[in-house]
């Protein structure tokens, strides 16, 4: 496979987004209830944050099946901070304001993006430029064995893949991941990094 080299790779400004949510199915079961943006310069090895916000809804009006969910009950966000929030169509309007025209990536696009972000109320297809999953270019390098048929690696998690490729800790997680989507980014964000220095990774 060929790769970008540091003179003709896109425009050097690719942003970095993560989401976190209510579960894993997708809108319109599931709601995104932070989310976190960071903007990368291959090039330059940087990282800026550039836009991090918890959604806000009406958690008085929710199941059980939302208010007790994974981000609820095994990090530091709560109920408190979605009720609290700025309204979750302030945010969605932030976001597509930030990214518009912009070269977009993720960890794991097919969740950010295609399970939530092309999909209501966020309608953000058409309004950047995707680019490589971070997380696909990670699974060939982790190169976890995988249990499905047809399949040869499987899809390594953030942390491992960060705390395996990255040199050093330049996100700062100090070995706990707290599952926060500008964390998220950040790690992400120097995981691409890295993988593009040792040419294992192209946007």
């Amino acid at each position: 496979m060929d790769f970008f080299t540091l003179d003709d790779i896109p425009p050097d400004e690719i942003y970095v987004l993560d989401t976190e949510t209510t579960g894993l199915n997708g809108a319109p079961k599931d709601l995104v209830v932070d989310v976190g943006i960071t903007k990368v310069s291959l090039r330059r090895g940087t990282v800026e944050d550039v836009y991090s916000s918890v959604l806000g809804y009406d958690v008085d009006q929710w199941d059980e099946y939302h208010r007790t969910a994974w981000i609820f009950e095994n990090t530091d966000m709560s109920l408190d901070m979605v009720r609290e929030a700025p309204p979750a169509m302030k945010v969605i309007e932030d976001v597509r304001r930030i990214l518009k025209g912009k070269y977009v990536t993720s960890y794991n696009v097919a969740y950010d993006m295609k399970k939530f972000l092309y999909q209501e109320p966020w309608n953000l297809r058409g309004t950047f430029i995707e680019v490589f999953d971070i997380m696909l270019a990670a699974k060939d390098v982790c190169k976890l064995p995988s249990q499905y048929y047809g399949r040869e690696y499987r899809y390594p998690k953030l942390d491992y893949a960060y705390s395996t490729i990255v040199e050093g800790d330049p996100a700062n997680i100090n070995g706990t991941q707290n599952h926060r989507a500008l964390s998220d980014a950040q790690m992400a964000s120097y995981l691409m990094i890295q993988m593009f220095r040792d040419k294992t990774y192209r946007p």
